[in-house]
């Protein structure tokens, strides 16, 4: 699919990844619109300053994107706990599933009714390998994107025939500062892979040219997806010795 001249709103374009895949698609010759909490900086784009984290305002950025009418919604902006569940606050919680889930759909319901009158458009959703394998010590992120995962799925099923695609983006870890000081010493612990965020930004890029229906970064992380599904006592054995490292980072 040729990408010039393509209306894509992209929510995070201000961030770690946002920035490069925002790069990326103007390389390309698209009309980007930057949707985040910041001005994105160096940045050529067109942006929107608004906060997925309240309804309100996840509303007045909705009601934008009404008018705006894209071809393509990205829905990337995210954020995560890392931690005993009892731990994470009430606010941080309910941020949480604001962005990470409740955003992304109510944008999606704001940009369908032109996709669909057109017959054509795509909804682009970024999730996270946590999202199919629901990981201990990042439970409400876990949960929140497997949601996302959930949703993506059953809106593709939806629009089946409609013209506009859905497609469902699951990076692994990605050495970005979305990470903490913890998460970074746990994956040093762990031994867990982290990807580079230039690598990322271009599989999401190309996910979203070839209008895929999945994508799964990582062949270990796949192969452990179609495990888990299957016999997910496996996973539990198989992850248990990381969990009481994960542990051992909020023992006092």
């Amino acid at each position: 699919m040729s990408i010039k001249g393509k209306r894509i709103v992209l929510t995070g374009g201000a961030g770690g990844i946002g920035m490069l895949v925002a790069k990326e698609f103007l390389e390309r010759d698209a009309d980007i619109l930057v949707v985040d909490r910041l001005r994105p900086l160096n940045l050529n784009a067109r942006y929107l300053i608004g906060d997925l984290s309240t309804m309100e305002g996840i509303s007045a950025i909705a009601a934008e994107l009404v008018l705006e009418q894209p071809d393509i919604l990205i829905n990337l902006a995210g954020i995560q706990f890392f931690g005993p569940v009892e731990q994470e606050t009430s606010t941080h919680l309910h941020t949480g599933f604001m962005v990470n889930l409740i955003a992304p759909v109510a944008l999606t319901q704001a940009v369908l009714p032109a996709m669909k009158y057109w017959g054509s458009g795509q909804i682009v959703n970024i999730g996270s390998v946590f999202g199919a394998i629901n990981y201990p010590h990042f439970a409400t992120y876990s949960s929140a994107k497997a949601g996302l995962r959930g949703f993506s799925e059953a809106l593709r099923r939806e629009l089946h025939g409609s013209g506009v695609a859905v497609t469902y983006v699951a990076p692994r870890a990605v050495r970005t500062g979305l990470n903490g000081g913890k998460v970074m010493r746990f994956a040093e612990m762990t031994k867990m892979t982290m990807d580079e965020p230039e690598s990322v930004a271009l599989k999401i890029v190309q996910a979203t040219i070839d209008r895929k229906k999945d994508v799964v970064i990582g062949f270990r992380e796949r192969a452990f997806i179609r495990v888990n599904a299957l016999a997910p006592r496996l996973v539990d054995a198989a992850i248990a010795a990381d969990t009481t490292k994960a542990r051992s980072l909020f023992t006092p």
